[in-house]
C-alpha cells in the first residue's frame, strides 16, 4: 500500500511542477533557404523627435557657427572640434522637431525635416550650407536621440526601452524584454502604432516567417508591443482557492487508493 501511495504522490508532484514553456519561433524557416529583407530600412523623422546634428569640415573654425546649439566650441591643437560644453546634456543640445515638422538650425533658419530619413536630413542641411556658400565640403551627421518603445503583457520584463541607434526589429524588442513567458501567446503579438493622429494595430505570429514581410517588423519610435497571455493571471484569492482544491483532491485520491488496497 505504501508503494502505491508513494507512486501516486510522485506522479502528482512531477506533473504539477512540469514547465509549460514550449516556445518555437519562426518554425517554418528552412535551413539554407534565403529570406530577403530591406537592408535600407531607416527611421523616418517625425514631429516631436529629438535630433542631434553636428557639422564638421577640414577647417573646424568654419563649422563653429553651425554647432552653437552644443554650447561652447573649442578647437584643440590637432584641429579637433569640441562642441559640447561641460555639464550640458545631449538632450538639451538636441533639436526638437515641432508639430509642423520643422527645426530651427543656426544660420540656416527653419529647415523642414519630418518625413525624411536621417541620411536625407543630413543631405538637406549639407546642401543648404553649400548653397549658402558657407562651407565648400561640409560633413553633417544626424542621430535620433529619443527612439523608445514599450513592451507589455506576457514577457519577462514589462517596460519602456531605449534603442541605441535608429532601428530595431520586433524579435529584438521582445528579447530585450526578457522573451515571451510560458504564459505568452507567440501567435498573437500586437504592435500598436500612432501615425498621422491615428492608432493602428497589427497582429503578428512569431512562429511564421511572414513576420519578415510585415511593415511593423521594424519598430518605429513610441511603438507599443503587447504579448497576449494564454490565460488570465489569478489574484491571491483565486490562487488560494486553487491550492486548497488541489490539496483536497490529493487527499481524496489518497484516501481512495488506501480504501482500494484494503
Amino acid at each position: 500500500m505504501k508503494k502505491y501511495l508513494l507512486l501516486l504522490v510522485t506522479i502528482v508532484v512531477v506533473s504539477s511542477c512540469k514547465s509549460n514553456k514550449d516556445i518555437v519561433y519562426i518554425k517554418d524557416m528552412e535551413p539554407l533557404l534565403e529570406y530577403y529583407f530591406n537592408a535600407d530600412k531607416e527611421t523616418v523623422v517625425q514631429p516631436n523627435d529629438l535630433l542631434d546634428i553636428v557639422v564638421s569640415c577640414k577647417r573646424p573654425e568654419l563649422a563653429v557657427p553651425f554647432n552653437t546649439r552644443h554650447g561652447a566650441v573649442t578647437v584643440d591643437s590637432y584641429g579637433g572640434l569640441s562642441t559640447l560644453s561641460e555639464g550640458a546634456s545631449t538632450s538639451e543640445s538636441a533639436y526638437r522637431v515641432n508639430k509642423n515638422g520643422d527645426i530651427t538650425f543656426p544660420i540656416l533658419g527653419k529647415v523642414h525635416v519630418a518625413g525624411y530619413r536621417l541620411t536625407q536630413v543630413a543631405d538637406i542641411i549639407r546642401e543648404k550650407i553649400i548653397t549658402g556658400d558657407y562651407i565648400k565640403d561640409p560633413q553633417v551627421s544626424v542621430d535620433l536621440l529619443n527612439f523608445k518603445y514599450t513592451v507589455l503583457g506576457a514577457v519577462g520584463s514589462n517596460g519602456t526601452f531605449t534603442v541605441d541607434g535608429d532601428r530595431i526589429t520586433l524579435l529584438e524588442a521582445i528579447a530585450n524584454a526578457g522573451d515571451v513567458s510560458a504564459n505568452g501567446r507567440t501567435d498573437n503579438v500586437k504592435i500598436i502604432r500612432e501615425e498621422d493622429g491615428k492608432r493602428m494595430v497589427l497582429v503578428h505570429d512569431l512562429r511564421n516567417t511572414e513576420i519578415f514581410d510585415s511593415p511593423y517588423f521594424y519598430l518605429k519610435p513610441n511603438d507599443l508591443v503587447y504579448v497576449e497571455a494564454k490565460y488570465k493571471k489569478k489574484d491571491k484569492e483565486d490562487r488560494t482557492w486553487q491550492y486548497l482544491t488541489f490539496i483536497l483532491s490529493l487527499v481524496s485520491t489518497t484516501c481512495t487508493v488506501i480504501w482500494a488496497t484494503k
